[in-house]
């Protein structure tokens, strides 16, 4: 029986293409994030099963991740997000890290669920975490940083919404306002987590499920339902409107005005599923009608750091995964075309040039030149079909004759043309093609931030 071809369920093969597209994500977001003052950091893929207990429970250990024993007989489960493991590491160095500290990651991560568009099992996720400020200006700086991603792609304000919301305001709302119980609000944040995903019909009947006989007879679902078309501030009940936390809310949209982030939209539905949100929380909507969905999100989350014995840190952070992102680039034209990694192709004009052509190469790349050489041996216009199978731009031709006068033909195979130079013309030329190509990829997104400044 011959062994499958197909990578394991839920993950992904990265041919050359498709690692060239994730270069240039994770190179944007590394230049966003580092342009912010924020350092990366890197942890063991495998936790300890109890640092997930933690914050979940057995049945989400059991169905959504990756467990199992090590030959220690200890519980291992790989990491499903990043979050658990830098409040370790930060909790680990309470006392000696300078706050505020500004952290980053992009790694691998794996969550056993049913998999659909934007969800796979393995997929790479950019947290960016905030640690130290309790202010709203912790949550300003990461909407923007999100935002200034968003914009180093390409994207333009009209393409994706930055939704906002207070737990802290959702929390009151339903304890002190509605005068539900502890119980019913955590019931009707994970309802209202997932209210987009379910028929209208499915969604009122498990809302009305969760209410007593008295709150369905003195109308509270009508009145919880009217609250959830609120999309702005003002929509709240007066008596809201005039608590802390949407005075922060406030706060947070004028500021993100001054940052020129300009669509941003309040959501009261928005809750994010997480219960360690503490506050203000946050999402980034595609509003491509393809994929009108959420993309990634974050918030603040004061306590998890204290969950370790230390004196707890206030912390704002957000998880940016590369299925979505990929997903929205692509639905928006916003992936450029990527060259091969090499500035050129070599071609050898006969069968024993390959030790001959050595010192010539060699120099070649000493000046920083990045070139592949085909040393099959095979007919030249084989040689040249790989060349343009592989997307190759130039090809250079090195024989007796090049060697001899030391100067050699460079072939674009796009226009046909076709010169011949000396080594340092080729050098000139092909770098300078490299710098070009790479303006106009770093250009991207940048008319765009330049009319916000």
């Amino acid at each position: 029986m011959a062994l499958s071809m197909q990578p394991y369920k839920g993950a992904r093969d990265f041919y050359p293409e498709d690692k060239r597209i994730q270069k240039y994500m994770f190179a944007k977001m590394r230049e966003v994030c580092e342009s912010f003052g924020y350092e990366e950091y890197d942890a063991p893929i495998l936790e300890p099963t109890d640092l997930f207990l933690a914050k979940g429970n057995q049945e989400i250990i059991d169905e959504q991740t990756y467990t199992f024993l090590d030959r220690g007989n200890r519980s291992v489960t790989i990491r499903t997000e990043m979050t658990p493991t830098v409040s370790r590491m930060v909790a680990a160095r309470r006392q000696e890290l300078a706050y505020p500290a500004r952290w980053y990651s992009i790694p691998n991560v794996w969550r056993y669920e049913r998999m659909q568009r934007g969800r796979l099992r393995e997929f790479w996720q950019l947290n960016v975490d905030l640690f130290g400020i309790e202010g709203v200006e912790a949550d300003h700086e990461l909407i923007v940083v999100a935002d200034r991603i968003m914009k180093a792609y390409g994207a333009k304000p009209d393409m994706y919404t930055v939704r906002i919301n207070s737990r802290k305001l959702t929390a009151w709302l339903f304890r002190e306002y509605y005068g539900l119980s502890e119980t019913q609000e955590q019931l009707f944040v994970r309802l209202i987590d997932r209210m987009h995903k379910m028929e209208q019909e499915t969604f009122l009947a498990q809302a009305d499920a969760i209410l007593t006989p008295t709150q369905r007879d003195a109308g509270l679902l009508d009145r919880l339902m009217e609250l959830l078309k609120a999309r702005k501030l003002n929509d709240l009940p007066p008596e809201a409107q005039a608590q802390a936390f949407v005075l922060e809310l406030k706060q947070l949209s004028d500021l993100l005005d001054a940052s020129h982030v300009t669509n941003v939209q309040f959501d009261i539905s928005l809750m994010r599923g997480f219960d360690y949100y503490t506050d203000i929380v946050f999402e980034v909507f595609d509003e491509n009608p393809e994929n009108n969905r959420s993309m990634f999100g974050g918030g603040r989350y004061d306590g998890l750091v204290g969950m370790f014995g230390v004196e707890p840190v206030p912390t704002v952070g957000f998880g940016m995964g590369d299925v979505t992102l990929q997903n929205f680039l692509e639905a928006h034209g916003l992936l450029p075309e990527f060259p091969p990694e090499a500035d050129a192709y070599v071609v050898l004009l006969g069968d024993s040039l390959y030790e001959q052509a050595q010192k010539t190469l060699d120099s070649w790349r000493q000046e920083g030149l990045r070139l592949a050489v085909d040393m099959t041996g095979r007919k030249i216009d084989k040689q040249i079909k790989t060349a343009v199978k592989k997307a190759y731009t130039y090809v250079i031709f090195i024989g007796e004759s090049e060697l001899a006068d030391n100067r050699y033909k460079l072939k674009n195979l796009t226009t046909g043309e076709e010169e011949t130079h000396s080594p340092e013309r080729i050098v000139a030329l092909l770098m300078d093609r490299r710098v070009m190509h790479g303006s106009r990829q770093s250009s991207v997104g940048a008319e765009e931030l330049d009319d916000d400044l």
